[in-house]
């Protein structure tokens, strides 16, 4: 599946400069490996990329609200996301950003990130209906719940599994309900 994936990411490449790749699906199904393997599969075959993690993104404080956060595909701060990065992209412009840093519940020192001739953006809520517009191409990662569980088990310990149970799945699988978003990408993955 991953060839026939990059074989059209650089046949769309071809009349599409840069090419928006967005990789959306549940957590712990892959998103992160698969946006690190197309970039160097890419390379491979004579083509850059750059990978933006749209937890880049996550709600600052003040941004979560009871309201925003029981809403479907609201827990990622989307408007910043457009005008930071997918705006600046379609006007051909520098993407600068500070990046919110988990750790300490706010935004990073600046950065700025090179604009490649294909630029893939990974992680959950990526295709937020305010942002699927900007997308060339759109993937879809997925993986049965169980799977998911061992792999943010090992990933993130315990207490942090029972965090994902209770709360992010739940939140993502309202997201993915409400805008159909797996039957909206070109490619769907089961890892």
């Amino acid at each position: 599946m991953k060839e026939k994936i990059i074989n059209e990411i650089l046949k769309r490449a071809e009349s599409k400069n840069p090419l928006l790749i967005a990789i959306d699906g549940r957590c712990a199904s892959g998103k992160t490996t698969m946006g690190e393997s197309l970039k160097q599969e890419l390379f491979m075959k004579g083509k850059k990329s750059t990978l933006i993690h749209i937890d880049e993104f996550f709600l600052r404080p003040e941004q979560r609200t009871k309201e925003r956060l029981s809403t479907a595909g609201e827990n990622i701060d989307h408007e910043r996301f457009l005008e930071k990065v997918l705006i600046p992209i379609k006007e051909n412009k520098e993407i600068k950003y500070q990046p919110f840093d988990c750790s300490v519940f706010a935004l990073g020192d600046e950065k700025t990130v090179k604009k490649e001739d294909i630029i893939i953006i990974e992680g959950s809520y990526s295709l937020n209906k305010n942002l699927i517009p900007y997308y060339d191409l759109k993937i879809f990662m997925t993986s049965t719940l169980e799977t998911r569980k061992e792999r943010i088990l090992k990933r993130n310990g315990e207490k942090m599994l029972q965090t994902f149970i209770n709360r992010w799945i739940p939140m993502e699988e309202m997201y993915f309900d409400a805008y159909n978003i797996e039957s909206k990408c070109d490619f769907v993955i089961e890892t």
